[in-house]
């Protein structure tokens, strides 16, 4: 009879043998909420759902809020967000509109702070500026001259915050081409270069907030001041990360928004949602991602046909 050593070396031997199947890596678990924007953001989901299915690398949910304060559907919507590893919204209650209910914010807060991942996607950043931890996981969004701190890249990239009062309020230009710099050495830029054109996006300038346990990972020059605004940034919100950008705008009556079909967006998004995740992913970058001077655009497999009516 065989020893008990001898028969788990040869077990062991069996699993490393060429061929030996190996138990599938579990999708990333996602939670996208939708509902309340003054964006496309029916037009956005269906975009969204489809740059994620190429990758495969994730199991997507939907939540639609209710669209309107007072609504009676509000009482029973209560995501479970135990059952996600990210959740990534484009919720944005700017001008007075619909809040979550506070049972609801108590539960993303708690389901951040003990180690969810939180994708605050384009204009999610505009959001609940009413909702002080809200304010702490983003870190800086579009708020007031008297918020909160804002944060300028100087020419030699160390950072300068801007106190409540000084500067300006958060706005931005026209949506441009605009090349992107990365700051320092984020994990989500592994093996990209470190600049790039990104297609059709928003610069905004002195976006606000505490700016707490915020780090900022890419930086752009805006066009009316000359100087250089963060275009994306992570937050440490407790056990949880965070990821904030202005990648991705779509606005109403736009059939094909630029923006969507960019390579270093849709390669971005995806390397970020991982990242909070805490997956790993292929450093190497996709043969089509963009030059510092010129952008690359990605086709879409899908016709304008799939997206949802509304």
């Amino acid at each position: 009879m065989k020893s008990p050593t001898i028969f788990l070396l040869c077990l062991a031997m069996m699993c490393v043998a060429p061929g030996c199947s190996r138990a599938p890596t579990p999708k990333i678990k996602l939670l996208i909420i939708e509902g309340v924007s003054n964006h496309d953001w029916r037009h956005r989901l269906a975009l969204v759902k489809d740059i994620l299915s190429r990758d495969g690398s994730f199991d997507v949910d939907v939540s639609i809020t209710p669209s309107e304060i007072g609504d009676p559907a509000w009482a029973s919507w209560r995501p479970d967000f135990s059952k996600y590893d990210v959740v990534l919204s484009g919720y944005n209650n700017l001008g007075g509109k619909a809040r979550w209910p506070v049972e609801v914010q108590k539960s993303f807060e708690d389901f951040v702070r003990n180690g969810g991942g939180f994708y605050c996607y384009h204009e999610a950043n505009n959001s609940f500026a009413e909702w002080p931890e809200y304010n702490k996981m983003i870190g800086i969004g579009w708020r007031g001259k008297d918020y909160g701190q804002a944060i300028v890249v100087r020419p030699d990239e160390t950072l300068e915050y801007i106190p409540p009062g000084q500067g300006e309020r958060t706005g931005h230009g026209d949506r441009v081409d605009v090349t992107v710099h990365q700051l320092g050495d984020h994990p989500i830029h592994r093996g990209l270069p470190r600049s790039w054109m990104a297609a059709d996006i928003e610069v905004y300038r002195y976006a606000r907030g505490p700016a707490e346990n915020l780090t900022v990972i890419a930086y752009a020059k805006e066009a009316r001041t000359g100087l250089q605004f963060p275009i994306e940034w992570t937050v440490q919100y407790g056990k949880g990360r965070v990821f904030v950008s202005t990648y991705g705008h779509v606005w109403a009556n736009d059939p094909d928004p630029k923006g969507m079909h960019c390579a270093a967006f849709q390669t971005i998004m995806v390397r970020a949602l991982k990242w909070l995740a805490h997956r790993d992913f292929d450093p190497a970058p996709p043969k089509d991602f963009p030059s510092p001077d010129a952008i690359s655009l990605r086709p879409w497999p899908v016709t304008p046909a799939t997206t949802p009516p509304g």
